[in-house]
Formats: C-alpha cells, structure tokens, sequence
C-alpha cells in the first residue's frame, strides 16, 4: 500500500471549446500540480466535474493522469457517480483497472436515500466484497448529491476493515477531524482534511495533509504549511489566514474560476465548464480583481516561505 497523506489537489478536468478532455491541457496541469510539490493527486473527483463525464472519460482521465505522473507521487481517484448497485460496481471495477493507487468511494453512494447506517454499511459489503482486494481503499465525503458525514461507527467500521488508506473529510469541523484523528491512530486509515478555515489547526490536530479546492491555486503553500509550518508558526498563522481568505472565493463559480486562473497562468486554454456554464466574471462583480489579488498574495508567500 501507497501511503495517501501530505497535499493532495483535487484536480480539474481541463476541456477544449469542443468540449473534449484537453489531454495537452491535462499534461501541463499535471506538471503544474507536480512542479509545486503535491504530495498526491486525487483524479477524478467533485472537482473534475466527474458527474458530467461519461464511465469512458472518467477512466480514461485517470489512466492518463496515472501514465502522465509516471509513479512520482501515488494517485487516487473515484468516478464514483451511481446510486444503483449494480451500476457502483460497473463504475468502480472499471475505475480499479486504470493503474491507480486508491479507489475512493464517495460516502452519499453508500447511503442514497440517506437511510443510515444499515444501508450503508450493506451497500458497502457489497462493494468490499466486488472490488479487489490487493486494491488500496478512500473514502470521499462530497457534498454532492448531497454531503453524507460518517458516523463514528460506519467511520471505525471502515478503519478496522483495513482496506481504507485515506478519508477526505468534509466536516468542516476542527472537533469532528480531531476526534477522528484520534478514533483511526492504529489503523491504515489516514484523514485529510477538506476545509480551508481549519486547515493549519486541523494539521496541527493530526489530519495528514490537505486536500481542499484552492490545491488548485497554490498547493506550494499548503505544502509548506503542512512540512514546515510548525517550526516557523508566527510566518504559519499569517499564511493560514491569508489561504482561509483567498479560499472563500470557491463560493464565486468554482471550479470556472480555477479554470481562468489556469487560463492567466498558461496552462490550458479554455475555461469551459460542463458544470457551470455561467459567465462568472460578469455574474461575480470583482471576480478578476479577487483572481489577481490572489496570484499577487500567492506570489508573495511564496517569496516568504522561501527566504
């Protein structure tokens, strides 16, 4: 087993204006993601809009993100859109092909008609006992259809079953992320945090590493808050505040806006959206402003933690 931890971007899935995967598009993000000293990439995710792609793009993206990283840092992805059973298992077998090092389960899927744990825990036997067993588990609380938090129990179920490597939590919650820390310590199950606001404490707390939306903008400074941010903590605080700040401008047409922010640095060409077709610099008034602030505030740290 790989171990998941460290800064872990959830990647985006770049198109062009025909709406095709831009796989010389997909190549630089990938170098990109890299040359800022990612950890791990989670492919094939909430934010690589995976809900909007067919069971064929959604595995061919992750065979070339796996191809393209070449073993340099472990690859995990999910794919995981389906409610039906029948179809989970369609979708994660063939997720399971691609030569990644994790297949993440997303928590909602486990439990569609949010019944509980029974119907979780059965659905997910289910699933255990249709995927291979050599491969390396996570777990992905997202929030879409709807956000699906595990209880305490179905969170030590999974833990103790020993094939889950990573849980991506979505509490936003410090509590939650210490109290789960605590509950997987002996076990293979490493928890990432989601959540900008309490990234540096939620480190600080035991979470393994980071694994939010602005990975998008600058994972180098996530990166450096998670590896050296305890031994320089006055420069850590002032860092942890200015990500929490720039991270509220998810709620401003993400994931469009890290597609034009790409856009501005060079990576890929479109900001094409199949999730958000909006014009969001139009509909966000200040939206290009607040972009620029960010790569000039990016810019800046970037400077500091380096001195």
């Amino acid at each position: 087993m790989k171990k998941i931890d460290g800064i872990v971007p959830v990647m985006l899935t770049p198109f062009t204006e025909q709406n095709e995967i831009d796989y010389p598009g997909l190549a630089r993000l990938v170098d990109w993601y890299l040359h800022q000293g990612v950890d791990a990439l989670f492919a094939v995710c909430q934010s690589s809009e995976m809900q909007f792609l067919s069971l064929k793009e959604r595995c061919e993206l992750a065979r070339f993100v796996v191809q393209r990283v070449n073993g340099r840092v472990p690859v995990i992805a999910s794919g995981h859109i389906s409610d039906a059973l029948d179809k989970q298992i369609e979708e994660l077998q063939a997720m399971a092909q691609t030569g990644i090092d994790a297949l993440v389960l997303v928590t909602n899927h486990l439990d569609p008609q949010n019944r509980g744990q029974t119907a979780f825990i059965s659905t997910l036997d289910a699933l255990l006992a249709a995927l291979p067993a050599e491969l390396p588990l996570g777990l992905y609380e997202c929030p879409a259809p709807y956000r699906r938090l595990l209880s305490d129990e179905e969170l030590s179920y999974c833990a103790n079953s020993g094939r889950f490597v990573v849980l991506k939590d979505v509490s936003c919650d410090l509590p939650t992320v210490t109290r789960r820390v605590k509950m997987v310590a002996d076990t293979p199950l490493n928890i990432i945090n989601a959540n900008a606001a309490i990234a540096y404490p939620a480190m600080l707390a035991g979470s393994k590493g980071f694994s939010g939306v602005f990975t998008n903008f600058h994972p180098e400074l996530y990166h450096w808050l998670y590896h050296h941010g305890s031994q320089h903590p006055e420069l850590a605080q002032e860092l942890a505040t200015f990500l929490s700040l720039a991270a509220v401008t998810e709620t401003l047409g993400y994931p469009k806006n890290a597609k034009i922010y790409h856009q501005r640095l060079g990576t890929f060409g479109s900001d094409l959206c199949r999730v958000n077709k909006d014009n969001v610099l139009e509909k966000f008034w200040g939206l290009s402003v607040l972009l620029e602030q960010i790569q000039t505030g990016t810019e800046f740290y970037q400077k500091k933690i380096t001195k």
